[in-house]
């Protein structure tokens, strides 16, 4: 008690309690941001696992579902034509039709509204029997409204609403389509699902408590169901296996969440284990004293371990109340941002935090102040006798393997704990040798006779004491090293994120465009104000053998394998690699004869590889094709992606259409509507509006971005903090050099000169080396965590090296201002009581 008293232990609580709240706090907030993210992507989905077939599932399924207690819901979807009345206009337009049970949707809301410009409303049901829900721009095409209806085979429905935002929209071409929702009750009426029809059936489940376990237990049973008996077209998709587009973005924020607390223990660990330092610099004098006076070695060992025991929980509970609190401003923030509130936070972030809390007090702060037991008696009458010394090979080890599977632990992903574990060690090893090697340089570098003598000084005293000048760079440079790489991998990841769906993705995907209306359909986009969009070839071709030998779903064995051979490609032809594509493998070359390029997804489904020949049969025609190169697609990006492209300007004597992509202007208060004006202009063509599932899935990206940048902020003022203890943990000794230059006769102004060297060396040096290291561990971490291109600028070091300087500039300037004020006598009294 009489050290927390008299404010020994302030530096190691706060340091601790920062390191707990940092922890915590984006523990809490990452723990209901997850679960509320992985609720509205389960809304996306539909429900927490589905059952998609092209037949109706047997009624097995459903009623095994429900003997473990979870709510059940069927659709069943499929393109077809609906069309006005005749006494509308008679007008006839390609429709997404989705008929739903009465228990649909068992994950999200509807949002509908009656009209434009009318309130909108939020429901959890089905449209009633006799009644249709629209996309507007089935109004619009059709010229009709709310209240008329709407011919359906041989049904006529009325329609009742208009659809906002449908939560589990698929992006399949039949639900880009605009969407018409009816009852399951009326899909009989309509005719229109028969023997041969193309049907989309979806069943899926939800838990009715909180648990998932249910859940899981479902999705292990229909899995093994549908392997024994052999169930084709028929697979489980939940929201670790469904939505790709989805699953990579959250996959992303995830582990960038992950990082975020990871570089936060990495900070706290450096504080705690210099300020330890610090504390037992402090009482070796009263140890020795201890020591004189009889008291045994381990008595001095259990007081010590009982106390920063002590010191450890209350620090922890403290880091914990303070970081719970703190996430309830990100929740706030975050308020504004989202249309429903978050759920409550599990109980597991406080317990890691406590957890978090001990291990860093223990593993880190322990080890240097339990040499205090092994204090000589001697010191009390010499002072050069019984100082710290660095840690043993052991206790290192058993520091450096314990941080490790804690930093394993907060990653919770492999792979990225790996390399950052694995790059922040291999970092600091470089960073304890090249901060060596400066310092050793510097006796040399600087010459006493020319130099000014601030600099001589400052050199000198990096100089005279290389070990704590090496630790003291090196624990700069690690703190730095997660700072830089927070800034990097937050600036590109958010990049990469907003690239896959930019605010000018295109929303307009049109196909069925003959050769014929090229010209004349580009001209119109242009003069409709689309100067930009994709424009490609379309060839329907059927994959009908490799290198020379005939192959069908049968020469598979993987089920996608089977369905992708059993189906025609869409293939196309061009001289230049997409910009929106990258070359993986192989050599993309323009207008090769015989040149392939293939989808690296493909290719690894159907076994194919760079050299082997593919035939296919288009529209009664084979062609044939070497594969030279392999593409990355990114599927989720909104553009026109082919599995299979030729690398030729012109390909000809095959049947081809053309298809577009576009962000379509914005509507008119006057004349026609673009979608309108575009079909009475082209009425053979398909125009597929994809706004609503843009503007949905941009929706769920802002929330995650700004959600990130939040926890970003939040952690970069919490490592610029840790590091500002670390800068001033040695306060104490500097004020005693001082006072003794001081009191040989140097000047106030000398010894400013002097610090401010030494801070902007030291903090230039650190600089430099984290931002090195940090561009090799981002660009591991980009690639192989979060699986997105990423090289850095190099003029980082640079950048990182100036900052590096200012940061510890500021720091020492703030912390260690008051050093330079005391007054000399009390420094010098001070060291002499001690």
């Amino acid at each position: 008690m009489r050290d927390f008293r008299a404010g020994e232990l302030r530096l190691l609580i706060v340091a601790v309690t920062l390191a707990v709240a940092a922890l915590t706090a984006v523990g809490f907030f990452a723990d209901r941001l997850n679960h509320g993210l992985a609720r509205d992507a389960r809304a996306l989905l539909g429900g927490d696992a589905i059952i998609a077939s092209d037949q109706p599932a047997s009624p097995a399924f459903a009623a095994q579902a429900r003997s473990m207690g979870l709510a059940v819901a069927t659709t069943a979807s499929f393109p077809s034509m609906g069309r006005a009345s005749d006494d509308k206009g008679g007008a006839s337009r390609l429709v997404g039709v989705k008929a739903v049970s009465s228990s649909y949707p068992l994950r999200g809301r509807m949002r509908l509204s009656i009209g434009p410009d009318t309130p909108v409303q939020e429901i959890a049901k089905a449209p009633d029997p006799g009644t249709v829900w629209v996309d507007p721009a089935l109004l619009d095409s059709l010229n009709l409204k709310v209240g008329d209806m709407l011919l359906l085979g041989d049904a006529q429905l009325r329609i009742a609403q208009v659809i906002v935002i449908e939560p589990d929209r698929g992006t399949g071409f039949a639900s880009f389509a605009p969407r018409v929702m009816l009852n399951q009750a009326d899909l009989a009426a309509t005719a229109l699902v028969q023997p041969a029809s193309r049907v989309t059936y979806r069943l899926a489940v939800a838990a009715t408590s909180g648990s998932d376990e249910a859940v899981s237990r479902f999705t292990d049973w229909a899995e093994s169901q549908i392997k024994s008996l052999g169930l084709r077209g028929m697979r489980v998709e939940s929201f670790a296996s469904g939505r790709p587009e989805m699953r990579q973005t959250l996959d992303r924020a995830e582990k960038f969440l992950n990082l975020v607390a990871l570089l936060a223990a990495l900070l706290a660990a450096v504080a705690v284990g210099i300020a330890s330092r610090d504390f037992a610099d402090r009482h070796l004098d009263d140890c020795a004293m201890l020591r004189v006076l009889g008291q045994p070695q381990r008595s001095i060992a259990m007081q010590y371990l009982i106390e920063f025991g002590l010191v450890g929980a209350l620090a922890s509970v403290a880091g914990v109340l303070l970081g719970f609190a703190v996430h309830y401003v990100f929740v706030w923030l975050l308020a504004g941002l989202v249309d429903a509130a978050l759920p409550m936070a599990t109980v597991w972030p406080a317990l890691f935090g406590i957890g978090v809390g001990f291990t860093l007090m223990l593993g880190f702060g322990l080890p240097p102040v339990l040499q205090l037991a092994r204090v000589p008696p001697l010191r009390v009458i010499r002072r050069d006798v019984g100082a710290l010394k660095p840690a043993s090979i052991a206790v290192l080890a058993a520091g450096t393997l314990g941080f490790a599977a804690l930093l394993l632990a907060v990653s919770s992903d492999l792979t990225l704990g790996l390399i950052a574990v694995g790059g922040f060690a291999a970092a600091g090893a470089l960073f304890a040798l090249t901060s060596w090697l400066a310092v050793m340089l510097l006796r040399r570098a600087v010459p006493e006779s020319r130099a000014p003598r601030w600099l001589v000084l400052a050199t000198r005293q990096i100089a005279a004491r290389p070990a704590f000048a090496v630790l003291q760079v090196s624990a700069l440079s690690v703190g730095l090293l997660a700072l830089v790489l927070l800034v990097l991998l937050r600036t590109d990841l958010i990049s990469s994120w907003r690239q896959a769906t930019p605010p000018d993705a295109p929303n307009r995907f049109v196909i069925n465009v003959q050769p014929e209306q090229g010209e004349p359909f580009k001209a119109w986009l242009h003069a409709a104000g689309v100067t930009r969009f994709d424009w490609y070839p379309m060839i329907r071709g059927r994959l009908v053998a490799v290198n020379g030998k005939p192959i069908s779903p049968e020469s598979y064995v993987e089920e996608r394998a089977k369905r992708l051979v059993d189906r025609e490609f869409n293939l196309s032809h061009a001289a230049a690699l997409p910009e929106h594509n990258q070359v993986s493998s192989g050599k993309w070359t323009a207008d090769e004869a015989d040149g392939l390029s293939v989808e690296e997804g493909l290719a690894k489904t159907l076994n194919l590889k760079l050299g082997d020949m593919l035939r296919f049969d288009i529209g009664g025609q084979t062609s044939e094709g070497r594969i030279t190169s392999l593409r990355r697609v990114d599927w989720s990006s909104m553009r026109v992606n082919f599995f299979v492209m030729f690398t030729r300007a012109q390909l000809s004597d095959v049947p081809i259409t053309y298809i577009a992509a576009f962000k379509a202007p914005p509507p008119s208060p006057q004349g026609a509507s673009f979608d309108t004006a575009l079909s009475r202009e082209f009425p053979n063509i398909t125009n597929v509006d994809v706004s609503a599932s843009i503007a949905q899935i941009q929706r769920v990206l802002d929330q995650v971005i700004r959600a990130v940048e939040f926890l970003f902020g939040f952690t970069l003022a919490a490592g610029l903090v840790v590091l500002f203890a670390a800068v001033t943990a040695t306060r104490e000794a500097r004020a005693r050099e001082f006072a003794i230059m001081r009191a040989m006769g140097a000047s106030g102004r000398l010894l400013a000169q002097v610090q401010r060297a030494e801070l902007l060396g030291v903090g230039a040096l650190a600089g430099v080396l984290a931002s090195a290291a940090a561009m090799a561990v981002g660009w591991s971490l980009a690639r192989y965590a979060f699986e997105f291109s990423w090289n850095a600028s190099p003029w980082v070091p640079l950048v990182g090296g100036v900052a590096g300087a200012l940061l510890a500039l500021a720091a020492g300037w703030w912390g260690l201002r008051e050093v330079l004020r005391r007054p000399v006598v009390e420094t010098l009294r001070s060291a002499m009581v001690e």
